[in-house]
Formats: C-alpha cells, structure tokens, sequence
C-alpha cells in the first residue's frame, strides 16, 4: 500500500522523517559534546573524580554516552516506524494489539503502544 491508498502515511512519514532529522541533529550535538571531552581529557589526570572545581569528567563522559545510546535507540525506532508505515501496516499496540490512535501517533509517529498501555 502506498501514499495514494493510505493517505495517513504520507503525512506520518513526513513526521517520522522530521523527528528522524532532528534525532540526528542531537545525535551529533552529542558527538561534538563528546570530542569536546576528549580534547578536555587529553593530558589530564585520569583520576579526577576528586576535582574541587566542578563535576568529574567522567560523570560527563557517561552522560553523554547514556545520551548517545537514548538517541541511536530513539533513531532505530523511528527507522522501524517508518518501515512500517512504508509496508503501510496499521500501527498496533504491541501490548494489547489495539490500534493505536492518530492523535498519538501525530504527537509520537514513532509510537509503539496504545496510550493506555504506555509507561
């Protein structure tokens, strides 16, 4: 089924291509975070967790990796999304299997549960 015969897709790709783009514009935000880091890191001590000037590097470090992660997560999402969208699949709750409703959707193309089962 394409664009033509779903009509709803192709505003939903569009979100989902949207918040896809953003999702990367983060995601290097991330990266050029991290190469700051490491530029920072570069010729230190690597035990600086008892700096007095502020929090240690590695607390940082590890911030931003847990936020990479949460992003290439969020990104593979949306990928999925987008394939099913493009297969023209009717999004279901993969927890109860009812459809999931367009206001959600609109909200969250990448969604995967009702609102009702939603964390």
């Amino acid at each position: 089924m394409d664009d033509q015969e779903n009509p709803a897709a192709g505003p939903r790709s569009a979100r989902l291509e949207a918040r896809r783009s953003e999702v990367l514009a983060q995601l290097t935000e991330i990266e050029h975070e991290l190469t700051a880091l490491r530029s920072t890191r570069e010729g230190l001590s690597d035990d600086d967790e008892h700096d007095p000037d502020g929090v240690p590097l590695s607390s940082q470090w590890d911030r931003l990796e847990g936020l990479k992660q949460a992003k290439r997560d969020q990104l593979a999402s949306i990928d999925e999304a987008l394939s099913r969208t493009e297969r023209g699949q009717e999004e279901r709750c993969r927890v109860c299997g009812r459809p999931i409703a367009p206001a959600r959707l609109e909200v969250r193309p990448e969604a995967t549960t009702c609102i009702d089962c939603a964390p």
